[in-house]
């Protein structure tokens, strides 16, 4: 670690301690050159990721949009926003694990739909209906017998 003071490359770690959420580890260090003490932190390096969609167009993966999207399927339904919010962390870390640098948007949407479809059946069907673009009632029902038949 570079010393800010004398630009000196060598240092020595004094104390290391987690944060208070344990998402980062806050060193002590100190210049073996000058003497000169020093603060840094390590965290872990999230991996950015593009999402394909389905017109071919890519763009960069943003949780807020898939929290936006399953809180609105899950409107005036009796889902917490916690889980909602567990979800949407869970999913994004199951996408991040894969390290690939390009997700097709379909991939996201089934993984979308397992949640919902474990948070709440009337949610999963509303997002569903957006996702799959149902065409008409006929293709509506189909889903919902699918449903009714896995309840059994």
């Amino acid at each position: 670690m570079k010393c800010p003071v004398c630009g000196n490359i060598d240092s020595k770690v004094l104390d290391s301690r987690p944060n208070s959420d344990f998402s980062s580890i806050r060193r002590r260090r100190e210049c073996t050159q000058c003497q000169k003490r020093f603060t840094t932190f390590e965290t872990i390096e999230n991996v950015t990721f593009s999402v394909i969609k389905k017109n071919k167009t890519r763009e960069l993966f943003d949780k807020r949009k898939l929290l936006d999207g399953m809180i609105k399927a899950c409107e005036k339904r009796p889902v917490p926003i916690t889980e909602i919010e567990k979800a949407a962390t869970d999913i994004e870390q199951t996408l991040q694990s894969t390290m690939r640098v390009e997700i097709p948007s379909a991939e996201i949407g089934e993984l979308v739909m397992a949640k919902l479809k474990a948070l709440d059946d009337v949610a999963y069907v509303r997002y569903a209906s957006v996702y799959k673009q149902f065409k008409d009632i006929g293709t509506f029902m189909e889903e919902l017998k699918q449903i009714l038949g896995e309840d059994k």
